[in-house]
């Protein structure tokens, strides 16, 4: 049975963060569709994206059920991206890029409940709804370490998920087949026993030069952005080099730290 670990660090000490790990004869009793405790009409839409997932992940050399993925998120370019892998022994590979459909906010962090904001850091998926009231639904686990030394001590805010039916106030929307898609292929690497899947939220593409413009012209004044930005980078960075996930730690001050 694998285990994985969160790549966090606090305070020098390390975190092991994640949710259960379900036995791997889980994968015996059929499609991930019909593992996923949806309602009856949404499970009959979700066999038939598994079979176009399991075309389009073998077409890549990817195995079906998905082994590991990792999702990153672009805020101003409204972008989600879910890569993929075989093995820890292999560099992860782009899968597909979806559209998010709204974005709640502005570039920035949530500092505080009902700012309407999406947060910007590192997070993993912390809970998984079938029966969604927004289709299917992801958690995430904000606030995490950094944002409970950065955001408001009483009402940090919380409740933020990857989630369908394309409405927002501070979540990551995408429309109904696609959310599918993804919650289909976090499911699969969930009962593969990957219990912490990385969801890395950025507030622009750091390679895109357009957004890169507007994002200098919006924070010209914002020392307190530039600098939270700046610990971000260097993630991005190291995952566009490597394709693998850096270790990162959190100090004192809640700034990111890659420790590799």
């Amino acid at each position: 049975m694998k285990r994985y670990f969160s790549g966090l660090i606090v305070l020098v000490s390390v975190m092991v963060i994640g949710l259960s790990v379900l036995p791997g004869e889980v994968l015996a009793q059929g499609p991930i569709a019909q593992q996923t405790q949806a309602s009856p009409s949404i499970t009959t839409e979700l066999l038939q994206k598994e079979n176009v997932l399991r075309e389009a992940f073998s077409k890549k050399g990817l195995i079906w059920p998905a082994r590991e993925i990792y999702i990153r998120s672009f805020k101003y370019d409204s972008q989600l991206e879910v890569w993929a892998r075989n093995s820890d022994k292999e560099p992860f590979q782009l899968f597909k890029t979806y559209k998010v459909c709204v974005m709640a906010g502005t570039i920035g962090p949530k500092r505080i409940e009902g700012d309407y904001q999406v947060p910007e850091g590192f997070y993993y998926i912390s809970a998984f709804n079938p029966r969604s009231e927004y289709h299917l639904s992801l958690k995430l686990n904000y606030p995490n370490e950094s944002d409970k030394l950065l955001s408001d001590k009483i009402k940090p805010g919380g409740g933020i998920y990857i989630h369908g039916n394309c409405v927002s106030v501070g979540c990551i929307p995408l429309q109904n087949d696609q959310i599918d898609e993804v919650y289909l292929m976090a499911t699969a690497a969930r009962l593969n026993g990957q219990d912490y899947i990385p969801v890395h939220v950025f507030p622009v593409r750091f390679d895109n030069e357009q957004s890169l413009a507007y994002y200098t012209k919006y924070t010209f004044n914002d020392v307190d952005q530039q600098h939270f930005t700046a610990n971000l980078k260097p993630v991005y960075d190291y995952f566009q080099q490597h394709h693998e996930l850096p270790l990162i730690g959190v100090d004192l001050q809640g700034d990111y730290n890659v420790l590799n």
